[in-house]
This record gives C-alpha cells, structure tokens and sequence, in this order.
C-alpha cells in the first residue's frame, strides 16, 4: 500500500511537472511569437554624401511620423561599404535591414548560411512589394531564391547619341539597323560633316570598355552574356550572332570608323571628341546624351543641344530590336534573421518596406520634402527651390544619402524636374518614347539569377579570357582561330564546369 502511495504521488508530481513544462513551453512559444515587434527598425545603408545626415534629421522625421517607426541607420561610407557589410554579418550585432550592393562573395556566403530571411514566397502578400517585376525579381535572387527586396533601376538606359547637325550636312537620316550605322559612320569619317574642309573626323568613338560592343552584339541577336537553345543556356559568346556582332565592329576599325585608340581611351574624355567636333556617334546611355547636350548647349547656348539625336537601340538585319536592358535593379534590401528573429517580425519589417514604397514615400525619397526642396507646377514637374539656407541644403544632401534605401518597385511618383526649354520637352518626350518601345524588346540574361562555385572562384579570371580575346578580335590582333582558341581557353579553365552548373541551377529553377 505505501508503494502504491509512492507511486501515486509520484504520478502526480509527473503530471505536475508535465503540465508546467507544457505551460512554459507554451508561453515561450508565445513570447517568441510576440517577442519584439520593435517600434524601432534598424538599417545598414551606404551615403554618398561628403557626411552621412545627422540623427534626428527632417527627412528621418518625415519617415518615421509616415511609417510610424523610429529608424536607426547605420550610415556607411560608399567606397568601404562591401568591406563594412561583411565586417558586421560576421558580428552579433546586425541590424534587421541591410542594403546589399550586389552578389558578392561575402553575401553569397551570408545567404548559403542562412543569414538573411528567404522572402521568395512573402513579397506576394504586400500590395506594394506584390507588383515587383517578375524579371527583375529572378534576376536580383540567387538562384532562384529571393533574399532581399530589389532597389529599382530604369531598365532601359541604352542609346546611340548621334550629331544630327553631321546626319544634316552629309544628307542621311537618323539610322535604324546596323547597315544604316554602318553607313552613317562611313559618311562621318570620310566626308566633311563638320564642313571645315579638313579629313578630321571619326564615325564612332568607343571608350576602353564593353558598352558598345554589347549593344553590338546583343544587337546582332547573339543573347545578353547567356542565351537559351534548345533548352540549354549557352554563353552569348559561344554563338554565330555573336561573333557577326564583332565582325561588324573590326570591320569599322579597319576601316578607321571607330577611333583607333579605343581598347586606352579613357572613360572621363569619351565626351570630348563629340562635344569638340571630332567624333559623330557614341554608343552608351540616356544620362551621357543629357550630359552631352548639356555641354553643348553651354558652348552654344542658341543651337547646341539641336546637335544631339538620340534613336535608342537599333535593329538587326532582320528588322527586329534585340534591345540591351539594365539588370533593373542595383543591389536589394535583405532582411536579417539575427534580429529578426520570427514571423511576427518579418511581417513587420516588411509592411514597412511596403509603406516605404507609398506614393508619399517615393516623392520624398526621390526629391526630398515638398516646399522645402521642391515645388510641384501643374500638377506634374517639380522645380527645386533655390536658397543658400543651410536647413535647405541638409535637407538636399540627406535626400541623396536617404535615396539609397529606397526600392522603388512601382512607379507611384509622377513627377520629374521641369524641362528649362520647350525644346528639352521634346527631348524628354523622345527618351521616354524610345524607352517605351525598347522595353518591349528587351534581350534579358536567363542567368542573371544564378551564382555558381567556379563563378564565385574563377569568374574574373573567365570573364578577362573572353574580355581580352573580342579586343584583340576586334582591333585585329587574332583572327576567328585566335578567337576559338580563346573560347577553347575559356573552356579548359573552368568554363566547361561554369556552363554545367549554370544549366543546373537553371533546370532546378524551372521545376
């Protein structure tokens, strides 16, 4: 009996302690689930001011009295931001968001790790985050995963910019296909668009880098860095279009349509020699044909910007635009799971980045605070206040440092800077025409999304093979066997391995 005793006070203690264990599990669930859903929100952001905005400042005000959050930023300086991220994901001390500039090896690592939240399947739930664009959002995961919400970029930014005073004084039109810019570069080197009488002139002018021999050959329909055949994805490099892309562009240099130094001009005087008369066509983007047409109407205040045309990307043979697009984005913000610790949480940080992307957050992150910085006229331009307050030029700086943790996803801020002129209407109106029409037929990269081992160990070595071989391709060091051979170079050094995992990661992706 007195066992029977034991036993059965020891069956209750059981119970007991079965029973409180069971509450304190249940009420540690439960703190865990309500734990923190902080009025705070924490950030890591890069500015690119001379000083990061002070604390406490009108813009971080306008935010957090919008967002109904207080905002720490951890203001980093832009050149050793890389270096400072992985400096603090190496810590315990990581803030709940942190702009990531790009795929680097670090946040690659990071991810794999399971540092940042996996939001592939959680962006669809927010109104704003939900109308991402799909393309961007492959292209800014890793493979196939979404870590972070992607900061928005115009997507089409390529252009031919040509001299329309020299299309006038040499009779021909503005061109449509690669025959016609062939034909107008011709006009430009071997006759006298500049009417000085003098054999001082060169069609295309091209900087030591790959712009406009990637609209050449994206152009010629060769794919953007990777295309799909069959079911594969090949290198654009690899392929007939490709190599017709840098056929037409030796052909221009040995002719002397392109500027013989293009493999060592230097980027910062690539202006110069249109600007100066000395060179007729460039090959880059819209914010360069503004800054063109803006020097040149400060040489020539009556006629200088009606010098500069813009036609956008131009077709192939075939009559079709393979038009060459941004990534459309540049860099994205991540979440982090070190201090965001649960559902709850995320859902919270996230409805705020979903806030950040209302049409009043937009305008405040793109132009700063209305009356204070800018005015808005007819209910469409913005014209930015001039004063030499110093409250009006923090303002300002803080904007530009703010704008990097902005995404942007939609386009809910009508507004732009007023033109100056009429005829600075027309120019926006053309720009916005031809981007129109160039998004369309825009040639994306299918891989964009993937990071691969051998990308991760080897790219920059790759990428400098196939770089260093379409120069001297193209300025007639190595015929098409010196280009194989560097293909076959390319191949042996690890990019037979990079293509396979590529396609792995690729087929995972459509299952």
């Amino acid at each position: 009996m007195k066992n029977k005793k034991i036993l059965s006070l020891l069956g209750v203690g059981v119970a007991a302690a079965f029973i409180l264990t069971a509450c304190g599990g249940k009420d540690k669930e439960a703190e865990a689930a309500n734990e923190a859903v902080s009025d705070e929100i924490t950030l890591m952001v890069p500015f690119i001011e001379t000083t990061p905005p002070e604390a406490g400042n009108a813009m971080q005000k306008e935010i957090e009295k919008y967002t109904g959050k207080e905002i720490n930023i951890n203001w980093v300086p832009n050149p050793s931001y890389i270096d400072k991220m992985n400096i603090t994901l190496a810590s315990d001390d990581i803030p709940q968001i942190i702009v990531v500039q790009g795929k680097d090896a670090g946040f690659v690592k990071s991810a794999q790790n399971g540092t940042f939240w996996d939001l592939t399947d959680k962006l669809k739930d927010y109104p704003n985050l939900s109308q991402a664009d799909p393309e961007v959002v492959q292209a800014s995961s890793l493979n196939g995963t979404v870590y972070g919400v992607y900061r928005s970029r115009d997507l089409m930014r390529s252009t031919v910019i040509i001299r329309k005073d020299w299309l006038d004084n040499v009779g021909l039109e503005e061109p449509e296909n690669f025959e016609d810019l062939y034909n107008v570069a011709k006009a430009f080197t071997e006759e006298d668009p500049d009417g000085n009488g003098k054999d001082d002139t060169t069609g295309l002018i091209i900087p030591n880098f790959a712009a406009a021999f990637d609209m050449m050959t994206i152009g010629f329909g060769a794919g953007n860095a990777w295309t799909e055949v069959d079911g594969e994805l090949v290198p654009a490099f690899e392929t007939d279009e490709y190599l017709e892309g840098i056929q037409y562009a030796k052909k221009m240099v040995e002719e002397g349509l392109i500027n013989k130094d293009f493999a060592t001009l230097a980027s910062d005087k690539w202006d110069d020699p249109f600007v100066a008369g000395q060179g007729g066509i460039i090959m880059d983007t819209y914010s360069r044909a503004a800054s063109i047409r803006n020097k040149m109407k400060q040489a020539d205040p009556e006629n200088g910007a009606a010098k500069v045309a813009i036609v956008g990307n131009i077709a192939a043979d075939d009559g079709t635009i393979y038009a060459q697009p941004t990534a459309g984005y540049s860099g994205f913000l991540a979440v982090s799971k070190a201090s965001v610790k649960n559902e709850a949480q995320l859902d919270d940080v996230l409805t705020f980045l979903d806030k950040m992307n209302d049409k009043d957050m937009q305008m405040l992150l793109n132009h700063g605070i209305e009356g204070v910085n800018y005015n808005i006229v007819d209910d469409k331009y913005t014209v930015a206040v001039e004063s030499d307050d110093p409250e009006v030029k923090a303002v300002s700086d803080a904007q530009k440092s703010y704008s990097q943790m902005a995404t942007g996803l939609i386009d809910l801020d009508p507004y732009v800077a007023k033109p100056e002129t009429e005829a600075d209407q027309e120019f926006a109106d053309l720009r916005a025409s031809l981007e129109d029409r160039d998004t369309e037929n825009a040639v994306f990269n299918p891989a964009a999304a993937y990071v691969t081992d051998t990308y991760t160990s080897k790219g920059a070595q790759l990428d400098q093979i196939i770089t260093d071989a379409r120069v001297k391709f193209i300025a007639g060091q190595i015929d098409e066997d010196g280009w194989q051979d560097a293909i076959d170079l390319w191949a042996k050094s690890g990019g037979s391995d990079l293509i396979k995992e590529t396609n792995d990661l690729f087929k995972a992706d459509k299952k």
